[in-house]
């Protein structure tokens, strides 16, 4: 019984501190009784938040790879932590956009995404930045809902890259299943 108690008393303490934290009402506002946000309700959630400011909310395709850069079981879906840290990503990577979208056209060219990933500690050639222009950006520019996304990916990438890099020297062996996996996850 006390064990019960005890329980009881730590779960409506979390609670307590759940909903202290300013970003539980969005994503409470979203979330069904499993505490589970879908990237369907994430968009809606970060939406209504008016994350994206004046630029354009996120895509569905955006929503669903911000959940998979996060999703450590493989649900689907998000929980409050993940959330919270997704929140932080998104307002570092809406910060460097801004930085570097000097124009306030919405979007950043070129030579401002090659700054923009050099900020994050990216150090890629220019044919790895030409890539990711190319699927990112349309006619060289790159609009803020394909930035996050591209950030994502980078992220996410590394993640997996610096998993199998053990010696650390910038080097890594994948099979090929294992490099199907990880690009295709993402």
């Amino acid at each position: 019984m006390n064990f019960l108690i005890q329980n009881l008393g730590q779960g409506l303490q979390q609670l307590e501190q759940l909903a202290g934290d300013p970003l539980w009402g969005y994503f409470q506002a979203v979330a069904g009784p499993d505490q589970q946000i879908s990237p369907r309700e994430l968009q809606q959630c970060l939406t209504s938040s008016g994350i994206a400011g004046t630029y354009q909310p996120f895509s569905l395709n955006t929503c669903y790879i911000m959940i998979a850069m996060l999703d450590r079981d493989r649900s689907g879906q998000m929980g409050f932590n993940e959330f919270k840290e997704l929140w932080a990503a998104l307002n570092q990577w809406k910060t460097t956009f801004m930085n570097f979208d000097r124009d306030r056209s919405g979007t950043i060219e070129g030579h401002e995404l090659h700054q923009a990933v050099t900020s994050f500690g990216y150090n890629l050639s220019p044919n790895a930045l030409n890539v990711l222009l190319g699927r990112y950006g349309e006619n060289g520019r790159v609009k803020f809902d394909d930035f996050v996304a591209l950030c994502v990916r980078l992220r996410a990438l590394t993640a997996q890259f610096q998993q199998r890099d053990t010696a650390r020297n910038g080097h890594a062996t994948f099979q090929y299943d294992d490099f199907i996996q990880v690009t295709m996850s993402l």
